[in-house]
């Protein structure tokens, strides 16, 4: 029995090994740790899509315009530069925390082919940042090199900065983190890939859990909705 159980173990491994290995491919510069998460995340998330489901917190159903506007803010984007909020107003945008070695780490590739479904409609902005378990260490250009290479992102990135609440909040994130600017919500990130969706008139609609795939049918829909007038 026991090297009948040490034979299975051995073509389990040799199995998974080869698995990862198809996966990553045409990877680059990714630690095994980064290499194992991102060719076994389509599981991941498909149990946690059983299980847990699709999180989202709405939007008030009136959509006022919020107290501070969002179009007031710039952001460092990961090239140094700076860009202001309103460069996108007109469109939805999808704001998102993002790091190199979470176990989330493989929706970059979602979120760009989101980005790419709609690019009329719709602008996605990573924001990576190091505030859990320092799974963002890289610096700028690492990680601009290391999103680009491995999922193919071209969506914007900002400069990495922190998005939890406290006194180097990232501004953006502190608008979305903060009722008396956004006009509801309170819940900063909890974790990496916590994303938050404004209307194309400036208006935090919708807060998804880091759980929620990007092209899963709930955000989709959300991007797709016509936008309100009142």
């Amino acid at each position: 029995m026991p090297g009948r159980l040490i034979r299975f173990v051995l073509v389990v491994f040799l199995l998974f090994s080869g698995y990862v290995w198809f996966v990553n491919q045409e990877s680059r510069n990714m630690t095994i740790r980064q290499k194992i998460l991102k060719a076994v995340y389509p599981v991941f998330a498909g149990f946690q899509h059983v299980f847990k489901g699709q999180v989202r917190t709405h939007a008030p159903g009136d959509r006022k315009h919020p107290p501070v506007s969002l179009y007031n803010l710039a952001v460092k984007m990961n090239d140094g530069t700076e860009k202001s909020m309103s460069h996108w107003k007109g469109k939805k945008i999808l704001l998102v925390n993002t790091a190199s070695d979470c176990g989330y780490t493989a929706q970059y590739e979602n979120l760009q082919a989101l980005a790419e479904r709609y690019p009329d409609k719709l602008v996605v902005i990573g924001f990576p940042a190091n505030d859990f378990k320092e799974q963002e260490k890289g610096d700028d250009a690492s990680i601009a090199a290391f999103c680009k290479i491995n999922f193919g992102v071209r969506f914007p990135l900002a400069a990495k900065s922190s998005v939890v609440k406290g006194a180097i909040q990232n501004p953006v994130f502190h608008w979305l983190s903060d009722a008396r600017q956004n006009g509801w919500n309170n819940r900063a990130p909890v974790w990496n890939f916590m994303k938050y969706l404004v209307d194309e008139e400036g208006r935090l609609v919708g807060v998804y859990e880091p759980a929620v795939d990007p092209m899963g049918s709930e955000l989709k829909e959300a991007v797709e909705e016509v936008k309100s007038e009142k």
